[in-house]
């Protein structure tokens, strides 16, 4: 019995996500993040991977990427959240999604997509809903950066309007 479906997500209103078929233990591999291996230069110079679109790569190490952006990686419907209930794994070249706490039965599984906080990140909201959401699809030890400068902008805005 596989450990997900596929349905409509919570997350991408537009999208599918994974959801789980049982009750599932923290620390149990979910499914297997499968694609093509490419070097780390056919990322760099090809069009397919500009931020512009979806992107689907694992760097999995200093020479290679796995590319998942293809229709029969069915662990790309895994949607991002600030509060994830998995993680991507990997040994080699090789990405397990495993979960990292107990998975109710029903339940969706999200992971933290990790992107760098640079001058791109508000090209890609986050829709999770979480408590701890920042707003933006940014790797967790770089969300202080997001909502400290919120907070400053807050700041300034509030100061401007008591005057």
């Amino acid at each position: 019995m596989k450990l997900y479906r596929i349905k409509k997500s919570k997350i991408d209103n537009k999208g599918r996500g994974l959801y789980a078929t049982k009750d599932i233990k923290e620390g149990t591999k979910i499914i297997n993040y499968t694609g093509k291996i490419i070097t780390n230069k056919e990322v760099d110079r090809s069009d397919k991977y500009d931020n512009g679109k979806p992107i689907y790569l694992f760097t999995l190490n200093n020479k290679y990427t796995l590319d998942g952006d293809f229709p029969w990686n069915t662990a790309g419907l895994i949607n991002h959240s600030c509060d994830p209930n998995s993680q991507y794994d990997g040994k080699g070249l090789k990405i397990w999604i495993t979960a990292i706490k107990n998975i109710k039965k029903g339940e969706e599984f999200t992971c933290d997509y990790g992107f760098s906080f640079d001058k791109d990140y508000r090209q890609f909201p986050c829709k999770c809903g979480a408590k701890n959401c920042c707003g933006y699809i940014v790797r967790e030890e770089s969300r202080w950066r997001i909502n400290k400068k919120f907070a400053m902008s807050n700041k300034k805005r509030l100061i401007k309007n008591s005057r």
